[in-house]
Formats: structure tokens, C-alpha cells, sequence
């Protein structure tokens, strides 16, 4: 599943989105200015960066040319939205670095099938590793160590840990997690959830602990 992040101040726009690309399938986090953003990508890369151009703290151009700069962040595609409709401002977007650019106002449809077209032509989303605090997790090879060393798990088990990590920092609910790892037609207990959670801390060993309890909600991956 890509991550995505949506980059606009425009709350309605935002909304549309984030609506339309959660019911394609896609995880999104969505952030009003640059500030917020930049403190997200300090826990998380995304796959793909749906940016703004004009930003009540910082101009969209100047964030992309900070992406670029940076090894570590230069090959997360990047699709310019923006009211800016002149060739002069598509040509400016795309030679400091943006991967495509779309004007104001746009169709969903549109905007999904652009979003799929770069994810594909990146190859974002696949084969991907999260690293947290120890705790590795290779999609392609689908493999998870910790400290270095292998750690067996079960496909449930291995299910649950990629969807905490690809959330970490944020709360998952129980209802999420179940519909997520053990499908919508799941009729078992809950119980089972937290005796896979329970499994699942005592074989990360020491990374189990970041596997936090938030109680009457659900749980989540400590960053």
C-alpha cells in the first residue's frame, strides 16, 4: 500500500484528496503547511507528495527544490496541484524538479490516475524496507530483523507489523487492524488481535516495546 502525502491548505481540497485516494486503496497523511509536513517526513518518507504550490508558510517551488537537495529524499515523486495555470509556472515546477503538474480545478479520476502512472513509472510502494528503532522490514524479500538478526513470523503476524510500522506515530484502531490483516468478513474475537499482539512483542524481543497499547482505541508503532 503507497503512502501518500497531501500538502494543501485548502481544507476542501484537501478533503477531495485524501477521500478519493483512501478509497483507492491508498494510506494518506495530510498537512495544511510545509512546517507540518517537514515534521512528518522526519518519522516517515512517503511514496509520493501531492504538493501545493502556494502555502501560507513557505512556496511549494522552494519545497521541492529542498527535497531534491537531499539524498535521502530525492527520489520521492512529487505531483504539483496549484491554481497556477500558465505554461511559464508548469515549465518553473517541472525544471526544479516536480515529477508532474496539475491545475486547479482537476477531476478525481484524473487525480488517481495521475498518482497511479507515477507510482508505477517510480516504482514506489515496491519492495519497500521500513527501519524503526531496530526493527527491519523488507516487503520484497519478506523479511523482518531485528538488530540485525532474523525474526520468524507467521503471515498474520508479519501482516500486523508492516501495518503498524506504515502507520508508526499514529494510533491504529482495533477496528482497522481487523478489517485490515483479517478481512471484513472476520466473525472471531477481538481476542485474537491482542494474543497476536502479544506474540508478535515477545518475538521483536526488545522491539516489541514499541508496540504501545492505547487503551480503548487500538495500538501503535512507537517512532
Amino acid at each position: 500500500m503507497a503512502l501518500v502525502y497531501i500538502v494543501e491548505d485548502d481544507r476542501n481540497i484537501r478533503e477531495i484528496e485524501t477521500f478519493a485516494l483512501k478509497n483507492t486503496g491508498y494510506e494518506t497523511r495530510d498537512f495544511e503547511c510545509a512546517k507540518d509536513f517537514y515534521h512528518e517526513m522526519e518519522k516517515q518518507k512517503p511514496d509520493i507528495v501531492l504538493l501545493d504550490i502556494m502555502l501560507p508558510d513557505e512556496d511549494g517551488l522552494e519545497i521541492v527544490r529542498k527535497l531534491r537537495a537531499v539524498a535521502q529524499t530525492r527520489g520521492i515523486p512529487v505531483i504539483m496541484v496549484t491554481a497556477k495555470a500558465s505554461e511559464i509556472d508548469k515549465v518553473k515546477g517541472l525544471d526544479i524538479g516536480a515529477d508532474d503538474y496539475m491545475t486547479k480545478p482537476f477531476g478525481v479520476m484524473e487525480l488517481i490516475s495521475r498518482v497511479k502512472a507515477l507510482l508505477r513509472r517510480s516504482g514506489a510502494g515496491e519492495g519497500k524496507s521500513l527501519c524503526i528503532g531496530g526493527v527491519c522490514l523488507d516487503e520484497e524479500k519478506h523479511l523482518v530483523t531485528v538488530e540485525g538478526m532474523p525474526c520468524g513470523l507467521t503471515y498474520k503476524e508479519y501482516e500486523l507489523l508492516k501495518l503498524l510500522m506504515n502507520r508508526a506515530g499514529i494510533v491504529t484502531s482495533r477496528d482497522m487492524i481487523l478489517d485490515r490483516v483479517w478481512g471484513t468478513d472476520f466473525e472471531g474475537e477481538s481476542r485474537t488481535l491482542d494474543m497476536h499482539i502479544k506474540t508478535l512483542r515477545r518475538k521483536l524481543n526488545g522491539g516489541g516495546s514499541m508496540i504501545k497499547t492505547v487503551r480503548n482505541v487500538g495500538y501503535m508503532f512507537a517512532v
